[in-house]
């Protein structure tokens, strides 16, 4: 891999940030892949600006990266800020992602907990540190391939590019990943193959439990994640 594949502009994101549910309190949106959650330093179109015309005051509390498609959920009051807030701080919020990796791992359960640090000299890159902080990945195969296999990744904790890293680490990186996979995982996929697919959560008015689900929307010339 090349630096240059880190420091890129994307092309503009045609496809429509999809509202899941939307209440007093709560907003929660299917992000596309090639969508910054929040503004960039040169990009300025992402899901909060889409959203901030129709839903004044609408806030972000957690983000999923540029090619990441899947569930993000918003605040819509300054109850749920603090509150969910609360909840990602003190790991009451759960979530599960959707990834297909590089090879096919040998067992169908494990989990990683390498910790991880930014990595100084390669930014915005994490790299495994034992000063890092703790993280933790729990993953399961759900389906192989010929060469690849579909994961069930659940990130315990929350550190920035975990998932990316983590996979990597243990010889399977995430297809498309420009980030961490070598030339020939990143060359095997249209897009970075990750998917936020649902997150748990408790209200934050009524304390009812939650889950919210997005499904796989496939980007145009893209092949199906469960083909093969």
């Amino acid at each position: 891999m090349t630096d240059n594949y880190t420091y890129h502009i994307p092309p503009p994101c045609t496809e429509e940030v999809d509202i899941l549910y939307e209440d007093a309190h709560l907003l929660v949106v299917n992000k596309p892949s090639g969508l910054l959650s929040v503004p960039g330093r040169y990009v300025k179109d992402c899901v909060l600006n889409r959203l901030i015309y129709d839903y004044p005051g609408v806030r972000i509390v957690h983000r999923l990266d540029l090619d990441t498609s899947g569930v993000l959920v918003l605040a819509h009051s300054q109850l749920a800020v603090s509150e969910l807030n609360r909840q990602f701080r003190e790991r009451i919020v759960s979530k599960q992602y959707l990834a297909e990796v590089f090879g096919l791992p040998t067992a169908d359960y494990g989990e990683v907990t390498l910790p991880l640090a930014p990595d100084p000299v390669r930014r915005p890159r994490q790299r495994v540190d034992v000063a890092g902080k703790a993280c933790r990945t729990i993953y399961e195969v759900i389906q192989r391939k010929s060469q690849s296999a579909l994961m069930k990744l659940i990130p315990v904790t929350g550190r920035s590019h975990q998932l990316r890293v983590h996979m990597k680490e243990i010889g399977h990186p995430i297809l498309g990943c420009d980030l961490y996979a070598h030339e020939a995982a990143f060359q095997a996929a249209e897009r970075l193959k990750l998917h936020a697919a649902s997150v748990s959560l408790l209200h934050p008015q009524s304390g009812r439990a939650m889950t919210f689900e997005a499904a796989l929307k496939l980007k145009e010339g893209e092949s199906d994640w469960f083909a093969g």
